[in-house]
């Protein structure tokens, strides 16, 4: 590998190694589980400097591209991943903080999705993963049912729960999208219901709609599921919208 003189310094100089890695993982040179070379070996072979190269890997760490790791060892350095979700929540959360992306238009986003995924769910895609994944929606759901789970573990529960429905549609970028609007308004909703006499006014409604919804999915009532899951987020948005007020 020839090196070259490192360019100078510029704000977006780190653009070169996120197209050279982008190019490589299109290609298949670079697959889930690769170490990126050195900070040294990605600035020689670019021709900048380390920080740039630093910059790089920072924004490909915070996009869910790569998980980053001090150390030594094949599973030190840079090592590339996928989680998409989480760099999507990371760039809506801030959008979300700027009042650019309103937490309604979030919410109406969420009934898109949802009642899309329930209404394109089916069962007998792939049985056994079906069984697993409604199994595992009903563990949630019996941990939001007992009264000893704190509000604010419930509110992971929920939100857990509406992305592994989701997960049946069998669409990877529609989970993805989902996680990541869960993980955007997490702080919302967890901070939405301040008054205890508040919550437990709403909790055992949300229960009855849970059961309603996974009873409507596990017996394949699509329309019905859809229908269900969208009145639910309405509901719950609403009654945030009157505890605020």
């Amino acid at each position: 590998m020839n090196s070259q003189p490192p360019k100078p310094s510029s704000p977006r100089a780190y653009e070169a190694v996120l197209e050279a890695i982008e190019a490589e993982l299109r290609s298949g040179a670079l697959k889930l589980g690769d170490q990126l070379p050195g900070e040294r070996a990605l600035a020689e072979m670019h021709g900048l400097s380390r920080a740039s190269v630093r910059d790089a890997i920072r924004i490909l760490d915070v996009l869910g591209v790569v998980r980053t790791a001090t150390g030594s060892g094949p599973r030190s350095g840079a090592v590339v991943v996928s989680r998409p979700a989480a760099g999507l929540a990371a760039a809506l959360r801030m959008h979300v903080a700027t009042r650019q992306l309103q937490v309604e238009e979030i919410v109406q986003t969420r009934i898109l999705l949802e009642s899309w995924a329930a209404g394109a769910t089916d069962l007998e895609a792939d049985p056994e993963r079906s069984r697993s994944v409604l199994d595992e929606a009903a563990e949630l759901l019996r941990a939001m049912e007992d009264p000893a789970t704190p509000r604010s573990e419930f509110h992971d529960l929920d939100s857990r729960f509406h992305v592994l429905l989701t997960s049946l549609a069998g669409n990877a970028v529609i989970e993805a999208m989902m996680e990541s609007l869960r993980l955007s308004i997490r702080d919302y909703v967890a901070e939405s219901i301040n008054s205890e006499a508040d919550w437990d006014r709403v909790v055992g409604t949300l229960r009855a709609q849970h059961r309603e919804i996974l009873g409507a999915v596990s017996d394949g009532r699509r329309s019905d599921a859809a229908r269900l899951v969208a009145e639910h987020i309405v509901w719950f948005h609403d009654q945030v919208a009157d505890s605020s007020r």
